[in-house]
C-alpha cells in the first residue's frame, strides 16, 4: 500500500497488554505514533567532525478516539493498579484495518502507561461509543 492510498471505512485495532491486565479494542483514530530520541554530541580533538552518542527514549503520547473497548475488566484492573501506586507499563499492537477487516498496517508499541482516559457523555437520547479518548506515555514503537 503506497503512502498516498486512501483505504475507505478502516478502523484501529488495540491490544496492550494481557487480557487481564491492560486492554484491547476498536478505534476511529489514533494518533501520537512517533519516535523521539536524544543524543550527546562528542568532539575529540584533532577531529573535525563530532561523534553523535545515543542518550535517551523521549517518552511520546499515543492518543486512542472514539472506540470501544472490548476488555474492559482489563482496563478497569491496569487503572485500578496505576491508582495503587503500582508502574505498569505493557507492550502492545496497532493495527489499521480495512472493512473487511483484513489488516493494512502494524505498529509494536513499548512501555504503555495510561495517563487520562475520558469516557463518553453519557446521554439516554443519544447512542455514544464507550470511549471517547485515552492517552497513554510510551517509549516509541515500530
Amino acid at each position: 500500500m503506497a503512502i498516498t492510498d486512501y483505504v475507505p471505512n478502516t478502523y484501529f485495532d488495540v491490544a496492550l497488554g494481557v487480557p487481564a491486565v491492560g486492554m484491547s479494542g476498536q478505534f476511529t483514530s489514533v494518533s501520537g505514533l512517533s519516535m523521539e530520541f536524544e543524543y550527546e554530541t562528542y568532539s575529540e580533538g584533532g577531529c573535525p567532525y563530532p561523534h553523535h552518542f545515543f542518550k535517551n527514549i523521549v517518552p511520546q503520547t499515543l492518543v486512542l478516539e472514539q472506540g470501544t473497548v472490548t476488555t474492559v475488566d482489563g482496563l478497569a484492573a491496569w487503572i485500578h493498579m496505576i491508582n495503587q501506586g503500582m508502574r505498569m507499563p505493557v507492550n502492545g499492537v496497532i493495527s489499521l484495518k480495512d472493512h473487511t477487516g483484513a489488516t493494512r498496517r502494524t505498529w509494536i508499541i513499548s512501555d504503555a502507561m495510561v495517563v487520562k482516559y475520558v469516557g463518553p457523555s453519557l446521554d439516554s437520547m443519544k447512542p455514544e461509543l464507550a470511549v471517547n479518548r485515552i492517552e497513554l506515555q510510551y517509549n516509541g514503537c515500530i
